[in-house]
């Protein structure tokens, strides 16, 4: 690789030569990003025993190197769950780092177990996103790269002597993609006080104005929300529905009621994570449908951080390869990947 030089025109030399490689749940979006980055994805094995244990096996030398494993979590093309694909990706680490590469990172857009990233009120339960951070830390990898992670407090439950934590903020670059297809509003509306620091970057983005939606969960069962409160005014005006993952879309479908309740005309959800587990999909097209019966527009977006395959025509996906890749390859060259996020314009960023 040709050496590269930031603002200071100082020459920072590669930190190994890459090596990109994935697991089978993260091969497509792997395929798409070692495309953008002219490197080949490094032959491998995924083995999957009747009895349910897997492995994992190189089929090149990568000793000495740098090496970025994908792995999607959440995926929609076989019926492995969460946790049999994460375990896949610690065999995967483990192998590159026995294999003895120089660096070996962890390319996985969903971060699992980020929403268990504390007791919520309850004292016998795990931290989960703990847990998984100490499991990849074990099997060997040097970094993990996440895409705005549930929790930026996450980045903390690693050892920074062991293994660094690289969240990567889509906010300038999706609101800018989000501003040009007309798929925004007057309003920034965050669906709960967590989000809302987000959702005031997104605001200003878009130079918009910001509500939330304050929501009373019931933690003793999963995905409900038993109360939502609106903090701002809505009436009469266009809306932004910003979140980090939509997993079974009750809460968007909840959220929609209340802002249309209070005046909301036409209404847009984006997410960075569009998890959609069943019944998502059925939510989503029952509130389409409502919004046809009565007159105002409802359109979906979320990144393809998570994949969909041929999805409805009201769901706009925003392309991150392009992004990923070029942020992959400033931590190569040891470069800013602040940077990188920060610029309002990336060459062919959603083709």
């Amino acid at each position: 690789m040709e050496p590269t030089t930031d603002s200071k025109m100082r020459v920072r030399d590669a930190r190994a030569p890459i090596a990109l490689m994935t697991c089978e749940s993260g091969r497509r979006f792997a395929e798409s990003v070692s495309v953008r980055m002219g490197h080949e994805l490094v032959p491998t094995t995924e083995t999957w025993f009747a009895c349910g244990e897997g492995k994992f096996e190189i089929g090149a030398n990568v000793r000495g190197h740098d090496v970025y494993i994908f792995q999607s979590p959440v995926s929609a093309q076989d019926e492995r769950s969460i946790y049999d694909r994460f375990i896949m990706l610690l065999h995967a680490v483990e192998a590159a780092a026995l294999s003895d590469a120089q660096y070996v990172t962890a390319v996985v857009p969903y971060y699992p177990g980020a929403r268990q990233d504390k007791r919520k009120g309850r004292t016998r339960e795990g931290i989960s996103a703990g847990l998984f951070a100490r499991m990849l830390q074990s099997a060997g990898a040097d970094r993990v790269v996440t895409i705005e992670i549930h929790n930026d407090a996450i980045a903390g439950m690693f050892n920074p002597t062991l293994t660094h934590l690289e969240n990567v903020f889509l906010t300038r670059r999706f609101s800018q993609w989000l501003k040009e297809r007309g798929l925004v509003g007057d309003v920034v509306v965050s669906p709960d006080v967590g989000y809302l620091e987000r959702a005031r970057a997104y605001a200003e983005e878009l130079e918009a104005d910001l509500a939330a939606l304050s929501k009373e969960r019931d933690y003793s069962k999963p995905n409900h929300v038993f109360r939502s409160t609106l903090i701002g005014d809505v009436k009469d005006r266009n809306i932004l529905l910003v979140d980090d993952i939509i997993d079974t879309a009750g809460s968007v479908a909840a959220s929609v009621d209340e802002l249309k309740s209070h005046g909301a005309k036409n209404i847009v959800v984006a997410c960075v994570h569009p998890v959609f587990s069943d019944p998502a999909w059925k939510t989503l097209t029952k509130v389409r449908e409502t919004a046809i019966r009565e007159g105002w527009d409802f359109q979906v977006v979320g990144t393809n951080a998570v994949h969909h395959e041929n999805p409805p025509d009201w769901y706009h996906a925003f392309k991150i390869e392009k992004l990923l890749a070029a942020i992959l390859e400033k931590i190569n060259s040891r470069g800013s990947v602040t940077g990188v996020q920060d610029e309002k314009e990336l060459e062919d960023a959603n083709d």
